[in-house]
């Protein structure tokens, strides 16, 4: 699995009291926008935690770029966003986007570049607190942003958004992709796959299938991605 963005190998994690991801394996290419599907309590957030270096593991390996997943030299080369804000509520966007910048030693230029990427060019100097929820979401993302990472992790980006700002978002992950930049999106929703070039379809800490859309599709014969995965379920119960 050299050379690849992120390479999970037979990954165990107990939470708990409980199996939360049960020998998982994968690897990413760079490049790419990749769904991770699944219910709740499926073991999504706990794989994204196990990504960016903040959970504990029973065993296997992790590598992100090459390097163990919470090294120190990955710290601006992954940007992680959230389900909640992860923005501080008291200071304006741009207020907060300084301040993230400083930590990572990044130059002041890169603020009104995220800025605008998220389209908050107009919402720049509002008060975070003040903001929509949607804004609210995209100032985030904008922090993730911030450091012009190599990996972008995003956890349930798009819950609770209205059908426009999905699409929006959707289209500014489709762009950081096209830079370069390896995107992982998780999702419960199962329409949103089509937003991406590969899936990781994951239920009860286990990984039922890995690859495109269609791939999926041809190997199970389903006519959708729902009875895809329902009928993956059923072969691994």
């Amino acid at each position: 699995m050299t050379g690849s963005a992120i390479a999970i190998e037979r990954l165990r994690v107990v939470r708990g009291g409980r199996l939360a991801l049960d020998d998982v394996t994968l690897s990413l290419d760079a490049g790419r926008v990749v769904g991770l599907l699944g219910p709740s309590g499926s073991g999504k957030s706990t794989l994204i935690r196990a990504l960016v270096g903040v959970q504990i593991v029973e065993s296997g390996m992790v590598l992100v770029l090459g390097l163990p997943a919470g090294s120190p030299e990955l710290r601006r080369r992954i940007g992680y966003m959230t389900q909640a804000p992860s923005v501080y509520a008291d200071l304006t966007v741009r207020e907060n986007l300084r301040y993230f910048g400083r930590v990572l030693g990044v130059g002041k230029g890169r603020v009104d570049e995220v800025i605008a990427t998220v389209a908050l060019n107009a919402e720049a100097d509002r008060v975070v607190a003040r903001l929509s929820g949607g804004q609210q979401t995209r100032a985030s993302l904008a922090a993730a942003l911030i450091g012009a990472p190599d990996v972008v992790v995003l956890d349930e980006p798009t819950v609770g958004l209205d059908p426009v700002l999905r699409r929006d978002l959707w289209r500014t992950f489709r762009a950081l992709a096209a830079d370069g930049t390896t995107v992982l999106v998780s999702s419960h929703v199962m329409e949103e796959a089509a937003h991406c070039d590969e899936l990781l379809l994951l239920r009860e800490g286990k990984l039922l299938a890995t690859g495109p859309v269609a791939e999926i599709l041809a190997r199970t014969r389903a006519p959708n991605l729902g009875e895809a995965f329902v009928q993956l379920i059923e072969e691994n119960a």
